[in-house]
């Protein structure tokens, strides 16, 4: 059993191969933390570990002990109020105005495997023999309130689960004001923030910070969703760690609401991080005999470098949070209309875009926005009817004919937001958030639907199911582009009215459920304005998510690189769009355009019928390439190797779990004259191996990951007569890239 309880000073230490989590009962019968990292071996009694010392004008919560103060003990769930001054966990206000909560231990359970969270995405087991789950039950007395704090460890991942559930057994309503899913102190501070930020079109630029010293260092959204400007993921890592060596923590928030994320730094050099629901706007009523569950945090902790706290995440994400028919499937070739046609379509062009699409090898054509209602820019959002005029068929119709091509057939919706200008506001206003008598905020003249109202969403599921029932739908792309404003709900009292942020995202929750159980073979992709929430909440309903709007291949290598931090590539919806770019105005070669979106869930943005002859033969190679390697592209080991943020050169690699087959992109961002020679490490490979390069040079493995690749650059050389290269040019220039196929029998050399 991988959860080993010490009844002396009721202990608990949970192991696997990789990692420790030890906890003990504090001398105020709350929980600290003792160990959190590399394996450890288990031990009788870890009291030893527990540093408690009198310290000056410090409060004392247990009689007779000024050794104990809470403001210096590493806890599990840390309250404020009661000796500690630092970040609370949770808040919760009693009928007579105290804040004041005093959980004790009460009971503990270890269960072998993981039970559902229900409502919210989570992460589980296929076989109980997987995991165990530790469930430590503190009561606080007076008020009869119970805090249920869950621990979940794996067989074979460096990973803990933490949530947590409040129950209220009392006779009196509480508010919940502060609810985390997770806290952890550490016993120094001596670490760096790595967050991933931007906005739309620039998502997950990773950014180093210090953390504040005697201060808190924090990332939030308060947008009603994740958002592009704060991922739900931060690393935390020593100064000293790179890509391949030195010590971190990861933390992925599974919710795609609004969330915050703290480091509070004191002034003895302690450090706490927390992450949960952003408490802002926040109130949950938890009456008498109901209960409150947080979203769930996963834990990750490497000794041996980001690229190793990345794959432990990638693996975790998509098999044990991803879910359904797609999961392990590789992900079919796409063809997408948008940045062809906009919404100015009809059947006959669509199909026209849909028949070379055929002829190229495309897998799965999606029919992107406006092919319902009177949708224009600013009308018909809402109305789920096929818009007749454009396609005379109806959706089945085009359907039938797109899978007459040999095709998949996919459909864009946006079931979160409505027009003013649409039959469903005008037949339901009250569907929408708004506050009264307050004037409304409006995105892209859209309107928020109130999710928070289980009407609203057995509504636009039922009008969902109408449309999509009977048509042959395999891929849909789910897209939502509005932040929530003047958040307030007709359909809840005044009281519950800090709940409805909550209750909008578990209305997403809900109708995904519905959408991904009635139509369980669909494909789908979560979108939210191409990065505005790529969460891990998301990819248990989606395991695929549109990477960014930003199609521009150099913008789409930053924003992959960093997404890769703390989500797999199987999940990046990356397409190679039309030049000049839609959104930058630049134009990267078909080659490199192609290059950067292999590592993703590949496929066109583009109308394919404007093509030469010369680049429509490009498309054919390129998704015939996709084709033979998407297994080790979509699902081996991906390393990062050279970041787009700090040189200018960009590199990546997938290998695959034997180690016998590994591609490697290389991408160059800006070039100068006479630059230097560049030597790229590869990693993840067999030293023991040869590796056939392309088709062509034979190398170890051994010297392709100590010395690495040398692709051959023009601008290394100047232009002029007298140069000789004495090697062939691989990459001519900026925005140039190159592909490399790495393949071995694995037969080993001897050492």
């Amino acid at each position: 059993m991988p959860i080993i309880h010490n009844k002396e000073g009721n202990e608990f230490h949970l192991y696997n191969n990789k990692i420790s989590y030890i906890i003990r009962e504090l001398p105020n019968r709350q929980m600290g933390q003792v160990y959190f990292g590399k394996r450890v071996r288990h031990r009788e009694s870890y009291a030893d570990m527990i540093n408690n010392s009198c310290r000056p004008i410090s409060s004392n919560p247990v009689a007779k002990d000024p050794n104990f103060s809470l403001e210096f003990a590493r806890q599990e769930y840390p309250a404020f109020g009661t000796s500690d001054f630092r970040e609370p966990a949770y808040e919760i206000i009693q009928r007579n105005g105290s804040h004041i909560m005093e959980f004790v231990f009460d009971s503990f359970r270890i269960i072998q495997g993981k039970p559902e969270t229900e409502g919210l995405p989570h992460s589980y087991v296929e076989n109980k023999n997987e995991a165990w789950t530790l469930e430590i039950c503190m009561t606080d007395h007076l008020t009869g309130v119970k805090l249920v704090m869950f621990y979940s460890i794996y067989e074979n991942a460096a990973v803990i689960v933490r949530s947590v559930r409040f129950i209220n057994t009392g006779s009196e309503t509480v508010c919940l004001k502060r609810a985390m899913s997770m806290s952890l102190d550490i016993s120094d501070s001596d670490y760096e923030w790595l967050q991933f930020s931007g906005a739309w079109g620039r998502e997950r630029t990773p950014f180093i910070r210090d953390l504040e010293k005697s201060g808190v260092t924090m990332i939030e959204s308060m947008r009603g969703h994740s958002s592009s400007q704060h991922n739900p993921f931060v690393i935390l890592k020593r100064k000293n760690t790179t890509e391949d060596e030195g010590e971190a923590f990861g933390f992925n928030l599974v919710y795609s609401g609004n969330f915050m994320t703290l480091a509070d730094s004191d002034t003895f050099d302690h450090l706490r991080l927390m992450m949960g629901i952003n408490p802002r706007n926040f109130c949950w009523n938890l009456e008498p005999d109901t209960e409150f569950q947080t979203p769930e945090v996963i834990i990750t902790y490497t000794r041996n470098g980001l690229n190793e706290l990345s794959g432990s995440i990638h693996d975790f994400l998509r098999s044990r949070v991803a879910r359904g028919y797609w999961r392990d499937r590789t992900r079919p070739v796409v063809l997408n209309n948008w940045e062809a046609t906009g919404m100015d379509f009809t059947e006959e062009s669509i199909l026209q875009i849909a028949k070379k699409g055929a002829e190229a090898g495309i897998e799965l054509f999606v029919l992107d926005d406006g092919w319902f209602g009177s949708r224009k820019e600013e009308s018909g959002l809402g109305d789920w009817f096929p818009d007749r005029s454009k396609l005379p068929g109806g959706l089945k119709g085009l359907s039938e004919k797109i899978h007459a091509m040999g095709m998949k057939f996919g459909i864009w919706i946006e079931p979160e937001m409505g027009n003013p200008d649409s039959e469903l506001y005008r037949q339901h206003p009250e569907y929408v958030l708004r506050t009264p008598s307050r004037n409304k905020s409006l995105g892209r003249n859209q309107l928020v639907l109130d999710f928070s109202d289980p009407e609203v969403v057995e509504h636009i599921f039922n009008s969902l199911s109408t449309a999509f029932d009977g048509v042959g739908i395999d891929y849909i792309k789910w897209d939502m582009n509005a932040s929530v404003t003047e958040c307030y709900s007709a359909h809840w009292p005044a009281e519950k009215q800090g709940e409805v942020y909550h209750r909008y995202m578990l209305g997403v929750y809900s109708l995904y459920e519905k959408m991904t159980a009635a139509y369980p073979q669909v494909l789908f992709e979560s979108c939210a304005s191409g990065g505005c929430r790529f969460d891990a909440g998301m990819l248990y309903y989606a395991p695929q998510a549109w990477c960014s709007d930003d199609t521009d291949a150099i913008e789409r290598i930053k924003i992959q690189y960093g997404s890769s931090y703390g989500y797999p590539v199987s999940s990046f919806g990356a397409h190679v769009s039309a030049v000049p770019n839609q959104q930058t105005g630049r134009s990267v070669s078909l080659k490199t355009r192609g290059n950067t979106a292999f590592f993703g869930a590949f496929g066109y943005e583009m109308d394919l019928t404007k093509l030469s002859d010369e680049e429509f033969r490009q498309v054919r190679e390129q998704i015939r390439f996709v084709k033979e390697y998407r297994e080790v592209l979509q699902k081996g080991r991906f390393y990062r190797l050279g970041s787009p943020f700090e040189k200018d050169i960009a590199a990546w690699m997938s290998v695959s779990d034997d180690q016998k087959l590994a591609i490697v992109g290389v991408y160059i961002i800006k070039t100068n004259v006479n630059m230097g020679f560049r030597q790229i490490k590869l990693k993840g490979l067999n030293p023991s191996f040869d590796y056939e390069i392309n088709g062509k040079e034979i190398q170890g493995g051994d010297i392709l990951m100590e010395y690495g690749l040398t692709p051959q650059i023009a601008a290394e050389y100047p232009k002029v007569p007298y140069v000789s290269p004495a090697r062939t040019i691989e990459i001519s220039g900026e925005y140039d890239s190159k592909i490399y196929v790495l393949n071995s029998d694995g037969d080993s050399r001897p050492q």
